[in-house]
């Protein structure tokens, strides 16, 4: 069992930054690997960015390539989205999830998911 915790959201106006965190706890942290999702009011839940258990190899959606970036600090059992550049179009729903294996950006792939952080960017 994987319990995860996000932080980090809140409101900001459009073009600046936020940096979301995901604590990890319970079993090995380090053989997962990461990803953010996102979900907007009435939208279905949507990958953002994920990253390898060794933090070697990093995924992003389209929609946040270049203006996103996924981290990860194994030693402490952290994952960070660091958000520049956002856009009204970024407001969701922010989710942590882990998985073993499986493809990066299906949802189907992660067992394990936080409870979510509420990121609302205004124009």
């Amino acid at each position: 069992q994987v319990q995860l915790v996000e932080s980090g959201g809140g409101l900001v106006q459009a073009g600046g930054s936020l940096r979301l965190s995901c604590a990890a706890s319970g079993r090995t942290f380090s053989g997962y690997t990461m990803g953010w999702f996102r979900q907007a009011p009435g939208k279905e839940r949507e990958f953002v960015a994920a990253i390898s258990w060794s933090g070697d190899r990093t995924y992003y959606a389209d929609s946040v390539k270049g203006r996103f970036t996924i981290s990860r600090d194994n030693a402490k059992n952290m994952v960070y989205l660091q958000m520049n550049s956002l856009k009204p179009e970024d407001t969701a729903v922010y989710y942590c999830a882990s998985a073993l294996g499986g493809t990066y950006y299906r949802i189907a792939s992660y067992v394990y998911w936080g409870q979510g952080t509420q990121v609302t960017v205004s124009s």
